[in-house]
């Protein structure tokens, strides 16, 4: 795990916790830059055909919590992300939401370019540069993403309406930057679900389910602290099969493995 900040928000538009989601975040992209000026936030959005206005809402979410300079990197659909868009004046980076399984392909294995997910984590790393995830943002922060899917085995462990355009639910590679898996929407779209089903089966040994207008920070402490009007779900094997949920809200902490 990366020594800067790691945010992670479950979605949601609620100006009135602007602050308690993405204050934290801005706070640290201000100390990173370190100059007393507004800290510039490149803003990852993968375009489906409306990224203009998807960097428009995340601007102005980000500008209701403080004062910051977001700047857009759009990525159309199928590309892949440029990791020169991290350039040495960006503060922090916010991965923005939509398809979640675009937003990994966007980071994915590049051929003989090497990999944008080892890249992008790297320069994150090497930094300090803390980042956010916003719903697809923070489920490819994980190291083992949950990108989609309502099936495991044919048999629904969530409503449809939450695949993702996947069947079966899946999971892969992801930025590393938390080591246990995100769900997102928990609340509103019934993931919690799908989370408990992938770490009941073995394929998580820790998930993190995070209701909408909610944020959980990681740092290089043991403990995740959750903000925000939601909650959110900790999800671990339980002894002799199954899964062990365990919900907190704002102010509340868990440990992080």
């Amino acid at each position: 795990m990366p020594d800067g900040r790691v945010f992670l928000v479950g979605g949601g538009w609620d100006e009135a916790v602007a602050d308690a989601v993405y204050g934290p975040f801005l706070r640290a992209a201000s100390a990173k830059s370190g100059d007393g000026t507004a800290p510039r936030v490149l803003c990852v959005v993968v375009d489906e055909g409306d990224g203009g206005e998807q960097f428009a809402r995340y601007d102005g979410a980000l500008r209701k919590a403080g004062e910051c300079v977001p700047v857009p990197s759009l990525v159309p659909v199928g590309k892949r992300f440029d990791v020169a868009a991290l350039s040495e004046d960006v503060a922090g980076v916010v991965v923005c939401g939509g398809l979640t399984p675009a937003y990994q392909e966007a980071f994915a294995a590049t051929g003989a370019s090497g990999s944008g997910l080892e890249a992008l984590a790297a320069l994150i790393a090497e930094r300090g540069v803390p980042y956010a995830g916003f719903s697809a943002g923070a489920v490819v922060a994980a190291r083992d993403a949950v990108v989609g899917g309502w099936l495991v085995d044919g048999v629904a462990v969530c409503p449809g309406d939450a695949a993702e355009d996947l069947e079966e639910v899946e999971v892969r590679p992801g930025l590393g930057l938390v080591p246990f898996g995100v769900d997102v929407h928990a609340a509103q779209w019934g993931t919690l679900g799908r989370l408990v089903a992938v770490v009941a089966g073995g394929r998580l040994a820790h998930g993190v389910a995070i209701d909408e207008n909610t944020a959980v920070e990681v740092g290089s402490g043991p403990l995740v602290r959750v903000a925000g009007l939601g909650r959110a779900h900790s999800v671990r094997p339980a002894p002799g099969g199954g899964a062990v949920v365990r919900s907190y809200g704002d102010g509340e902490s868990f440990p992080v493995s």
